[in-house]
Formats: C-alpha cells, structure tokens, sequence
C-alpha cells in the first residue's frame, strides 16, 4: 500500500517529466507498490533475475559486482529521488550480473515488469517517461567508463563529489574509493592533497 506522503513524492518526481491526468495518476498509484528494507538487505542478487524498477523514497543503495576473487566493484549508489535496478536483467528477464544493497533503511516505489507493460499499454506516455530514464542512464553509463579512462583519481573524486553532493557523508570512504576504482588510502591522500590545495 503507497501512502499519501509517498504518492505524493513520486507524483512531483514524474510530474516534472510528464503530465499525468487524475484518472492516470490513480491507475498507476493501483498499480505499484512500496516496500521497506533494512539496511544490509539486498533488493537483488547476482545470478537472480531482477524483478522490479526501484524508485527511491528514502534511503541509499548501492550497485556493486563481485569478481571471482571475491572483489567488490560499486557501480553506483541511489538516494531518494533516484532509481535503482539492474536495467539489463530487468529488461531481458535474464539473471543480473550487479547486486544491490541497502546502506541504510530505505524505501523504495517497487514497478515489476508485468505491471510496467500494462502501465505502457494504458498509459502511453509513460514509455516515453521510462525510455528516458533508460536513455540517461545508459548516457551516465558512457560518460563514467569515459572518465575511468581520460580523468586522475583526482578529478573523478571531485566529479563525484559533484555528482553526489548529498550523499559523501551518508556512506563509508572505502565504499567512495571502490566507485572510484582506488583504494581507500589512495584516496585518503587525495583528500589530503586538496586540502593543502584551498
């Protein structure tokens, strides 16, 4: 059940991409539904099937695969007004290669894919609304893996300090520098450098 607060806050989110009329708004508030987790729990697993396109109503998650070394990779994290899911298991029904965790209680607006197709057959115009999330994403995608390569640890600190200005205090340094693909003690001197640097 989507309470008042919590409809309210995803209707103002989609509200600012699309217009949705009373009847519409009702249809897709019949539709979805919100759920809680405890911070550790995860929404998905590698190797299982990704279910549900997650909006973000409070909270933080993180996106993250293991190597077989036992490795993690964070691909990136979600705070409120953020989605989260693995777009390509999601998409395809096929199992997701990234796990998501939440690094604090969240709750999150739970669209699963059978009710996204009947959202698209009823109300066209939100395709379009979800082709454009996919469409930023899959862009966001492309930029990081571009700044991986052509920016320091320097500049891709400070571009995601940029990125994410909410949310540095809200999650460990160590989780920051996996994201970043250094290590914690990397970036502790890179903190250090910029300090000496104001």
């Amino acid at each position: 059940m989507i309470s008042a607060i919590q409809m309210e806050a995803l209707l103002k989110y989609m509200s600012s991409h699309i217009q949705l009329s009373p009847e519409e708004e009702a249809f897709l508030l019949s539709k979805v539904f919100v759920r809680k987790y405890l911070k550790g729990q995860y929404i998905v697993q590698q190797g299982d099937v990704c279910k549900y396109e997650c909006f973000v109503l409070s909270g933080c998650t993180k996106m993250f695969y293991v190597d077989d070394e036992g490795q993690e990779h964070i691909i990136m994290f979600s705070i409120e007004d953020w989605w989260t899911s693995d777009m390509g298991s999601f998409i395809t029904q096929t199992p997701a290669d990234f796990n998501i965790q939440c690094l604090e209680n969240t709750v999150l607006v739970m669209f699963s894919y059978d009710v996204i197709e009947e959202l698209y057959a009823n109300i066209p115009k939100l395709e379009r609304f979800f082709r454009q999330i996919i469409e930023r994403a899959f862009v966001a995608s492309q930029k990081r893996i571009v700044r991986n390569f052509a920016l320091t640890a320097k500049d891709r600190y400070l571009y995601f300090r940029k990125q994410y200005p909410k949310i540095e205090q809200r999650i460990p340094q160590y989780m920051i520098a996996s994201y970043l693909g250094i290590t914690k003690e990397f970036l502790s001197k890179v903190k250090s450098q910029l300090i000496l640097e104001q």
